[in-house]
C-alpha cells in the first residue's frame, strides 16, 4: 500500500470513500472536505485493515467493476452506512445526459470533483485511465457529456492482438526525458510515437476546439496516466490527481447532510 498526508484538519466529521478498480482499490480519508490521506491497496482484505485503524461512520464506494450486492457483501465489516455511486444515488450536479443509467460512476465524481474545486466555471475533465474520458460540466454544475476513447495501454494492447506481427509494446521506461519523436526509425519507436504523439494531439484538439467554444473553460487533467502527458497539453492546465475521489467525497457528503436534513435531492 502507498499512502501520504495531504492535509490536516481538525474537523470531527470524517469520511471514507473508495474508488474501486479491477485490480486495485484507491481511497481517500477525509476531514469534511479536507483530504487527509490517499491509499492504494491490491485487496479488501487491506483496505479493512486500515478501516479497524481508523473507522469512520460514512463510506461511499464506487466501482466499475463490482456489483452493488457483492460491495456490500465484501464490506460487510463497515457497517450499514456503506453508500454504493450508482446512477440512482442523489448527486450535487444535473445530467443532460441520454442515458444516466450508462454513465459510469468514474465520470461522474470526476464532474462533481470539478464543480467542487471550480464553483460556476466550466470545466473540461481529462481522464487518462483505461479509457480516455472527456467530460464538460458547464458554470450551472450541469454535466452536458463527452466522449471515451481508447487509454494508452489498450491503443498497445489492440495494434499487437489486431495484428498478425506488431509485437506488444509499452511506454518507454525514460518518457520524462525522452518523449517519442513523430518520424521513429524502428517498428517499435513507431508504435510508441502513434500512441503517445496520437493521445496527445487528440487531447490538444479537443482542448482547442472547447476553448473556442466556451472561452475560460478550466482544464483539468486527472488519471493514472496523467502525468506522461502534463507537460503536453496546451497550458493552463490544471492537474488533479485525486479528482474522483474529491467528487466522490462531495457526493457522499451531499447525501449524508440531506439525510440528516430529511430534504429530497434538489437536482433528481
Amino acid at each position: 500500500m502507498e499512502t501520504g498526508p495531504l492535509c490536516d484538519s481538525s474537523s470531527a466529521d470524517r469520511y471514507l470513500v473508495i474508488d474501486w478498480g479491477n485490480s486495485r482499490l484507491k481511497t481517500g480519508w477525509f476531514a469534511g472536505p479536507n483530504l487527509i490521506d490517499v491509499g492504494l491497496y491490491n485487496s479488501v482484505d487491506a483496505v479493512l485493515g486500515d478501516f479497524r485503524e481508523r473507522p469512520v461512520k460514512n463510506v461511499l464506494v464506487s466501482s466499475t467493476s463490482r456489483s452493488g450486492d457483492e460491495i456490500r457483501y465484501q464490506l460487510t465489516e463497515m457497517g450499514t452506512n456503506v453508500w454504493i455511486l450508482d446512477s440512482q444515488t442523489p448527486v450535487p450536479i444535473r445530467k443532460a445526459y441520454d442515458t444516466p443509467s450508462t454513465l459510469g460512476a468514474d465520470r461522474v465524481a470526476g464532474a462533481v470533483g470539478a464543480t467542487t474545486l471550480f464553483p460556476s466555471q466550466d470545466c473540461l475533465i481529462l481522464d487518462l485511465g483505461t479509457c480516455l474520458t472527456a467530460d464538460v460540466v458547464d458554470r450551472d454544475s450541469v454535466f452536458q457529456g463527452g466522449l471515451i476513447s481508447p487509454g494508452v495501454h489498450m491503443r498497445f494492447r489492440a495494434m499487437h492482438e489486431q495484428t498478425a506481427r506488431l509485437p506488444l509494446v509499452d511506454v518507454p521506461v525514460d518518457l520524462a526525458e525522452a518523449w517519442p519523436v513523430l518520424t521513429a526509425k524502428n517498428t517499435r519507436q513507431a508504435m510508441q510515437s502513434g500512441v503517445l504523439n496520437g493521445l496527445a494531439l487528440e487531447m490538444n484538439g479537443l482542448i482547442e476546439n472547447y476553448r473556442r467554444e466556451r472561452p475560460g473553460i478550466v482544464v483539468l487533467l486527472c488519471g493514472g496516466d496523467a502525468s506522461s502527458f502534463e507537460s503536453r497539453l496546451k497550458p493552463p492546465i490544471f492537474v488533479v490527481p485525486e479528482l474522483v475521489l474529491i467528487g466522490l467525497n462531495r457526493i457522499l457528503r451531499y447525501n449524508v447532510e440531506n439525510l440528516q436534513a430529511n430534504t429530497p435531492d434538489v437536482n433528481a
